[in-house]
């Protein structure tokens, strides 16, 4: 459990965090405990904003996807960055796997140790909070502090969720070998064998339906930068999907479209001039991934331009978003011909840097690695950090996605097609597109997997996705030979390999003889 014992988090520091880049220390005698750090509901806000929202991310998540899969190719300032991971060679001493393990029992330390200080706090129902969040809105203190449990147990939830999510073989089985699972703050001397994936399910429910019932609904302009019920819905809906409870998947997913007050963002107006202007943009989906407007925005991490928060962009390059900005990874081959495919596809233009070399002959290119930089754009940055932006972590058309895996489900191709179609013409600057043609549910499977790598790509969902659809959709991981530096390396593995699902950190492992290791990994 050596991971777990660096999550002991020293109280007299605990408002002073402002990134997620730390680890628990194990605590020691004399430090302030639970009964003097948090005395008041106001304290256990200020460890919720401090300390658990902040321990939050998906980097790992985006980067594992993008490096192992078809999303990235090797850039013209590589200098040996991710070309393991990027070469299929994924264990236990994978970095971006010892961080996901590290980060998301951070979050559930922290959330813990939130839930069980509350215990013994006694809110008083008399008191008023005036104004909370915004003005005129007054709360009895049972309600603030009724809010602040919501949303920790929601964002325990999560990381639970994503736990499972890549470290589970096979999460459609409740009895199927999970993760670590604990309600408390463990001693540190604490060693945790994993617990069946139903255990752990069994726990994300009953805090998703404890923060639905108890959550104050925030509806501010900065109200999806925190857990609010589009949260819970759609967390709800993307696991109903992974377990391939279709149903539930359906209603969750039908509730957010229904009753989230957002509808998809559309690709115009479109002005060549300012597209990529990233403080006065007029282009509706752009303005979303330069951190202007909210647009389909469900819930998003807050990476604002003070503090030390990490830089995204960060990931793929030295210092701008541009062809000269010391790119180390730039877009893979496949995914951008995919972007530029459809003619008025506003995606083939907000994800590509203009300052991009496109090389229309890439493929007999003698220096393909210089010659075709294919500039990554998801993330262009802020006017005053250029690598920083908030992280996206549910967004409408996902929705639509998973309505459209419901269809297909329910034998419904027509339906199905219909729901992509919903996303294909929002994206389009030149109108509405074509219906799509599910012959059969393999080519629907196919179509479904193919739009979201498009819509979804450098978020976190590419990895998870072949792993879930790449069978049922005759799909795997698609890159192009010149995704890499030499051309005769494999370009795929096959749907069924071990590596789609991780492995246990080495560093639990050896700190942890009760914990047991993903087959195909050695311990």
């Amino acid at each position: 459990m050596k991971s777990i014992k660096s999550l002991f988090f020293v109280f007299l520091v605990v408002f002073s965090v402002s990134s997620c880049d730390d680890a628990l220390d194990i605590t020691q005698d004399g430090e302030l405990g639970n009964d003097v750090t948090f005395k008041t509901t106001k304290d256990l806000e200020q460890f919720l904003f401090g300390a658990v929202y902040s321990s939050v991310g998906n980097t790992n998540e985006i980067m594992i996807s993008a490096s192992f899969t078809d999303e990235c190719g090797i850039g013209p300032s590589n200098g040996g960055q991710e070309l393991d991971l990027h070469r299929f060679n994924l264990n236990q001493t994978t970095g971006y796997v010892e961080s996901m393990w590290l980060s998301h029992y951070t979050v559930i330390n922290r959330a813990n140790r939130l839930i069980v200080a509350a215990e013994n706090i006694v809110p008083d129902p008399s008191v008023i909070i005036e104004d909370y969040i915004t003005p005129g809105n007054d709360i009895t203190e049972v309600q603030y502090y009724n809010t602040i449990l919501a949303q920790a147990k929601a964002l325990r939830a999560y990381s639970y969720f994503q736990l499972l999510t890549y470290f589970s073989a096979d999460i459609t089985d409740d009895e199927a070998l999970g993760v670590m699972l604990f309600e408390n703050v463990p001693a540190a001397d604490t060693k945790l064998p994993r617990v069946k994936n139903g255990d752990v399910f069994a726990l994300i429910e009953s805090d998703l339906l404890f923060a639905d019932n108890n959550l104050f609904n925030r509806t501010d302009v900065a109200g999806y930068k925190f857990v609010t019920k589009n949260m819970i819905n759609s967390l709800r809906a993307r696991m109903y999907l992974y377990r391939e409870n279709y149903p539930l998947a359906k209603q969750y997913a039908q509730d957010v479209i229904t009753n989230s007050g957002l509808s998809l963002t559309i690709a115009t107006p479109y002005s060549a001039a300012n597209f990529y202007n990233d403080v006065s943009t007029t282009n509706p989906y752009r303005r979303i991934w330069s951190d202007i407007n909210q647009g389909e925005v469900l819930f998003a991490l807050s990476r604002p331009t003070g503090g030390a928060w990490g830089n995204v962009a960060g990931n793929f390059f030295f210092n701008t978003t541009t062809a000269t900005g010391g790119a180390f990874l730039d877009m893979g081959r496949k995914l951008f011909n995919e972007l530029r495919a459809v003619p008025g596809d506003i995606r083939g233009l907000a994800f590509v840097d203009p300052t991009s070399i496109v090389d229309p002959n890439y493929a007999a290119s003698s220096d393909h690695i210089t010659s075709d930089v294919l500039v990554i754009d998801k993330y262009p940055g802020k006017p005053t950090q250029p690598l920083r932006n908030d992280i996206k972590l549910f967004r409408l058309s996902e929705m639509y996605f998973i309505l459209a895996e419901c269809a297909v489900f329910e034998g419904q191709l027509n339906v199905a097609a219909g729901y992509i179609k919903n996303v294909m013409d929002a994206r389009n600057r030149l109108g509405a597109q074509p219906l799509p043609n599910f012959a059969d549910a393999q080519t629907a499977w196919a179509g479904i997997l193919k739009e979201r790598r498009k819509e979804l790509c450098f978020e976190g969902h590419r990895y998870v996705d072949i792993k879930r659809l790449g069978v049922l959709a005759g799909v795997s991981i698609d890159r192009d030979p010149t995704d890499d530096i030499i051309l005769t390396l494999p370009i795929t593995i096959s749907n069924t390999d071990y590596r789609f699902t991780l492995p246990i950190p080495q560093s639990e492992i050896a700190g942890n003889p009760t914990i047991q290791q993903n087959l195909g990994y050695s311990n």
